[in-house]
């Protein structure tokens, strides 16, 4: 027995010497955060200044990323020393304590514990307060550093020139080559089950509706579906109605896209117009209307464009709903308070911010619900946006204190179902997939990939394969699921016949936001760095890349046999969809933008920084 003591004693004084020492690289590791800001680079800003003087300088330009990707690691290496300290110093704090909570027993049995030796190690640091009290202090101003540190790195704020982990841009996509692939929409047209009754739903009260023409005209049988029905699978492909498309996978349905315009100069500039607000939410567009979202500490606002002329048909603020936080969340200014793209079933329009409100209009403008869902603790913003499935709103509510997936009525918002995730924070959207035998709602986040049943809720599948702060969604073709995340890895999943498995890796070129496009057997990514690189969807092998010199915020989509991709310049780069590299044309916007394209009837929709431009044959 006195053996198994002293071996007691040994763990016990190596176990708390170990949480002392992890205490002390926490506290230290603050220190070094605090002097050197890791993040804050001031080397950065000289050199892109430099750049700006000799805009053709490649080595420069080299220098530059190599700068941005140290600062990068840095930010990741300080959250796992953070995360990976504090862990081991709970160990190391948890087994001193059972060691010495079976030291006492074992004395206790051999009634000794009141004859205890004061010249035993262990007891006399037990009996010295001071050591006990120094440390304690000595943890709890190592868990105080740590968390310092952390939010020190969350705080942080890039150049007005990045975009940091917002959602992605709205994606179009275009009737893709191959026609046997099982879409997503074949199983939206049947007949919903009614929701739950026993849901309370958050009605708004008085809707701020403020028209810009006469509403009282009944609406375009073109515009608005027939009500009580839901939409058919070739009205959503007609259509534009969720970010990245009709699955939300970044393919659409349109055909005689444009490939030559230019901003600057108005050439094949159908109409431009400023919308009052600013936001990232990238257009949706159903029948002949165009919505997209806007908002600062004031208001945040829907506005309704006729797609046709861009004039301004209605706005409507949403606000007077309960819950709603009277003090805005603090948001970055490269996400800010309406990322979210939004969503519509055509019968009425759907949106979200960042305040955790979401709003249903009528396609007139006139409020059908509201209500809030907590304010998302979001340290850049919430950027996930919205998709439909048959009557049912879904939503992707992964934050920093929990992750969830909700389900709202789109006729009433009551919650259908809510599906609680194992999961990070994430800025991710969710995509509609059809494997041929099903239906499944993908997300991605850090670490998973998950397939749920988007009408019950239901887990189906998961894959721990991501990590770090995961702003792209999934991408999706030929019953393959792709995903990636910069300093993390892209993977290629294979589901839809028994337990879904990873059947290629790659990590030489990884996405920051911009979302992978899987289409034609062919997989697209744009990184944070300027390259687009084209892999073979089936195998992983890299079929070609090529560095544009600008960074990709938004996502690659495919049209029309094209892959648009537009940089923050403004420019589009629009390649062909085939195997080996062929560029089509490269068409400037001439202002800043990190949203993807929108294509209907012949015509291109970007949303740039400042504008909303309508792009086409004039």
């Amino acid at each position: 027995m006195n053996d198994k003591i002293q071996l007691a004693q040994r763990i016990a004084r190596i176990a708390a010497g170990f949480a002392m020492m992890m205490a002390v690289l926490l506290i230290a590791n603050f220190v070094q955060t605090r002097l050197n800001k890791p993040i804050d680079n001031k080397t950065i800003p000289a050199l892109v200044k430099r750049l700006s003087e000799s805009p053709g300088d490649e080595a420069l330009k080299t220098e530059i990323r190599a700068f941005d990707l140290m600062a990068r690691k840095a930010y990741f290496t300080s959250q796992w020393q953070i995360r990976t300290g504090s862990y081991l110093m709970f160990l190391g704090i948890i087994i001193s304590i059972l060691a010495v909570r079976y030291i006492l027993s074992a004395r206790s049995k051999l009634n000794e514990i009141d004859g205890i030796e004061k010249e035993n190690g262990l007891d006399k640091l037990a009996a010295q307060k001071w050591v006990i009290y120094v440390g304690s202090g000595l943890i709890v101003l190592a868990l105080v550093s740590g968390f310092l540190a952390s939010n020190s790195l969350k705080d942080y704020k890039v150049n007005e020139n990045m975009v940091i982990q917002e959602e992605k841009p709205t994606e179009t996509v275009s009737a893709p080559v191959n026609q046997e692939q099982p879409s997503a929409l074949a199983d939206q047209t049947t007949e919903p089950e009614l929701p739950p009754t026993n849901q309370k739903s958050v009605l708004a009260s008085a809707p701020n509706v403020k028209p810009v023409e006469t509403l009282a005209a009944p609406e375009p049988a073109a515009l608005a579906a027939k009500p009580g029905s839901l939409p058919t699978k070739a009205e959503l492909k007609t259509n534009y109605p969720f970010f990245r498309g009709p699955e939300g996978n970044g393919v659409a349905y349109q055909k005689n896209t444009p490939t030559d315009w230019n901003g600057t100069a108005g050439k094949n500039v159908i109409w431009k117009v400023k919308v009052p607000k600013s936001g990232f939410s990238s257009p949706i567009i159903w029948g002949d209307r165009l919505f997209v979202t806007g908002a600062d500490a004031q208001s945040r606002v829907v506005y309704c464009y006729d797609k046709n002329s861009g004039k301004l048909l209605w706005e409507a603020a949403a606000d007077n709903i309960e819950g709603s936080p009277a003090k805005m969340p603090k948001v970055t200014t490269d996400t800010g308070l309406a990322a979210p793209t939004m969503a519509t079933d055509g019968k009425a329009v759907f949106a979200i911010f960042a305040t955790g409100d979401v709003i249903a209009l009528e396609m007139n403008g006139k409020r059908l619900w509201a209500r809030n869902l907590g304010m998302p603790d979001n340290h850049y913003g919430h950027g996930s946006s919205l998709i439909v499935y048959k009557d049912k709103l879904l939503i992707q509510y992964d934050t920093n204190k929990s992750g969830k997936l909700m389900a709202l009525d789109t006729q009433t918002g009551k919650i259908v179902w809510e599906t609680a995730r194992s999961s990070k924070i994430s800025w991710s959207s969710p995509i509609l997939v059809n494997t041929g035998n099903r239906t499944e709602l993908i997300l991605t986040t850090n670490p998973n990939v998950n397939g749920y049943d988007p009408q019950t809720g239901k887990e189906l599948w998961n894959i721990a394969c991501l990590s770090g702060e995961v702003g792209p969604s999934a991408g999706y073709t030929d019953g393959m699921v792709f995903a990636a995340n910069e300093y993390a890895k892209l993977v290629g999943i294979k589901i839809g016949g028994g337990s879904p498995e990873i059947a290629w890796e790659a990590d030489e070129f990884l996405p920051e936001v911009s979302s992978p496009l899987a289409v034609n057997g062919l997989l697209y990514v744009a990184t944070t760095y300027g390259v687009l690189a084209c892999y073979d969807a089936k195998t992983g092998t890299k079929n070609w890349s090529q560095e544009y010199g600008d960074s990709f915020y938004s996502s690659p989509v495919y049209a029309d046999g094209k892959v648009y991709i537009t940089d923050m310049t403004g420019k589009t780069h629009i390649v062909k969809a085939i195997k080996d590299y062929q560029l089509v044309g490269t068409p400037e916007l001439g202002e800043k933008a990190v949203c993807s394209p929108v294509f209907q009837d012949g015509r291109a929709y970007l949303r740039g920084m400042n504008n909303l431009y309508c792009l086409g044959i004039k």
